[in-house]
């Protein structure tokens, strides 16, 4: 490869990168989390537009392959939300996940993937404003990590 087609190659993947609006994807638990997206929108809280929402009825329900799932089907982040410690309808469902994610994490760096993709938050109904700032951040720190590099090609 010539200088001159490194630096149109590098040009095109800049504006690229500069059109990147992420997709996000989240999994929200029914009882705290989900209500907790509800409030961020019937108050109009600030977020990007740029996640989709999964009602659950618990995070601790949500097997790790969902998220894996939803990384290859072309999602570019991935939020697990859910009621805080000590909250959870089904006693310990949030200490499940907790317990999951940190599996998760070293499976995705294992794979190559950026650990960064997937989040853990806690958001109880009545902190939309923590779900609302928990969505910015995600789309913040994708944008930064850039497109899926996993995610199938369709």
């Amino acid at each position: 490869m010539t200088a001159t087609t490194q630096r149109a190659a590098s040009r095109t993947k800049a504006k690229e990168r500069a059109r990147f609006e992420p997709r996000i994807v989240a999994f929200c638990c029914n009882w705290c989390s989900y209500a907790g997206a509800d409030l961020a929108g019937t108050s109009r809280m600030q977020m990007p537009p740029n996640i989709r929402i999964i009602r659950v009825n618990c995070t601790g329900r949500i097997d790790p392959s969902f998220i894996l799932d939803a990384l290859y089907e072309g999602a570019d982040g991935v939020l697990v939300s859910g009621c805080h410690p000590g909250d959870c309808h089904y006693t310990s469902g949030n200490l499940r996940m907790r317990s999951r994610y940190v599996l998760l994490k070293r499976l995705l760096e294992q794979a190559g993937i950026e650990p960064e993709r997937v989040h853990l938050q806690w958001a109880s109904a009545a902190e939309g404003d923590v779900f609302a700032q928990g969505v910015t951040d995600m789309v913040e720190r994708i944008r930064r990590l850039g497109p899926n590099p996993v995610r199938r090609r369709r």
